[in-house]
């Protein structure tokens, strides 16, 4: 028994250092993509790098729902391409150890992934998106109405130039405005009015800026003095730009991704036709995610075998292809289930599916020594390879 566990426990320290690694690796790179974008609001827009890191908090469960199955796979094939290729798989089994018997602990250990993916997917996943978006709003409406300081020329949005003659920091009201507006630059316009209040809209993330008695100026042509026009208001809103940077990641968040499973399922019964399939797609994806890393570790067992003399590069490479296969047969399960083709609870996991069925197949055929002959082409390459580089060295 004792050797049962301490075999276990090898296999599993194999896995779990390039897991952490891969794990790190792969969400950096997907961070990488709004890393540049936030890091300009820190440098150009002055937001507090503590509410950065909110944001990047916020959306590490949208990233981690695919690193976490991909780190996994990675982990699983650089741990038995390692055993195999230091024979220590042949040793093992020459004392009576079958392959099944060493992916016990490997299948284990998915299967607390597996539940890990399955709650972020489930529940941290919708609620990191929500508190994301409501993240980018509470950066710009402090942005709309704290960095606006009395006396001073305020060009913080675009197009727009805002003075104020005071401000009262409790209520956020402003006394004596003066906006000049060049949004339009046909018909430029100077807004003055006694006072103005920020008025925020949480769920268009959008911010207007509503004037109270006061007159706008606008030119209408710039060619004709004359062309001239005066308005007086009681009431005048104006719409703040939040800047390019939050406009574009606010704008890119899927409305169906923020809902919660109650909140999918009151649409669902709600809802009619092509946007009834859109949450009907969403509601059983975030359920097919969840067993992703322990259908790859099935998978991952039996190639990392095949592949011994890939090497640390290879099994990047593999695991890489393996995820974008399964990703790939993912999206095109979400694009039938969305347009009607086929019933979402269904086509969304024949993914899962196929790749159970092929997993098992391939642990079988590994487990009866058999080599596949797409390796088999791969490592006869590798040794014409390796001849004729030590032939031009002779030569």
């Amino acid at each position: 028994m004792g050797l049962f566990a301490a075999r276990h426990r090898y296999i599993l320290r194999e896995i779990l250092a390039p897991f952490a690694l891969g794990l790190a690796i792969f969400t950096f790179i997907l961070l990488m993509g709004r890393l540049l974008r936030l890091v300009e609001l820190v440098l150009n827009k002055g937001v507090p790098l503590v509410d950065i890191i909110k944001l990047f908090v916020f959306l590490l469960p949208s990233f981690l729902v695919l690193t976490l199955p991909l780190a996994f796979l990675l982990g699983v094939l650089l741990c038995f391409s390692r055993l195999s290729a230091d024979s220590e798989i042949i040793a093992l089994k020459s004392t009576g150890i079958s392959l099944y018997d060493l992916s016990k602990p490997v299948i284990a250990l998915s299967l607390i992934v597996s539940l890990a993916t399955g709650v972020l997917s489930v529940w941290a996943y919708p609620h990191g998106k929500r508190a994301f978006k409501e993240q980018v709003f509470h950066i710009a409406h402090n942005r709309a109405t704290i960095g606006i300081e009395p006396r001073v020329f305020n060009d913080e949005f675009d197009g727009l130039v805002l003075y104020a003659n005071d401000v009262e920091d409790k209520s956020g009201l402003l006394k004596g405005l003066f906006i000049a507006d060049q949004r339009m630059e046909q018909e430029p316009s100077i807004i003055i009015a006694d006072q103005g209040r920020a008025i925020p809209d949480p769920d268009k993330l959008i911010l207007s800026l509503r004037l109270r008695d006061g007159t706008i100026h606008r030119q209408l042509d710039r060619k004709n003095d004359e062309a001239y026009q005066i308005i007086d208001f009681d009431s005048y809103d104006v719409q703040l730009d939040l800047g390019s940077q939050l406009r574009d990641i606010s704008e890119r968040r899927v409305k169906e991704s923020e809902l919660s499973f109650s909140e999918l399922r009151s649409r669902i019964s709600e809802a009619e036709g092509i946007r009834r399939n859109a949450y009907l797609v969403e509601y059983y994806q975030r359920l097919a995610l969840a067993p992703a890393a322990t259908l790859l570790a099935i998978i991952g067992i039996p190639l990392g075998i095949q592949s011994r003399r890939s090497g640390r590069g290879g099994g990047f490479a593999l695991a890489l292809i393996v995820f974008l296969a399964y990703y790939l047969l993912f999206s095109f399960a979400q694009a039938l289930g969305t347009e009607g083709i086929m019933p979402p609870w269904l086509v969304l996991w024949l993914p899962n599916g196929a790749f159970l069925f092929s997993g098992i197949w391939l642990l079988h055929f590994t487990a009866q020594e058999k080599k596949m002959a797409v390796f088999e082409r791969f490592d006869e390459w590798k040794r014409r390879q390796v001849r004729r580089i030590r032939r031009r060295r002779l030569d």
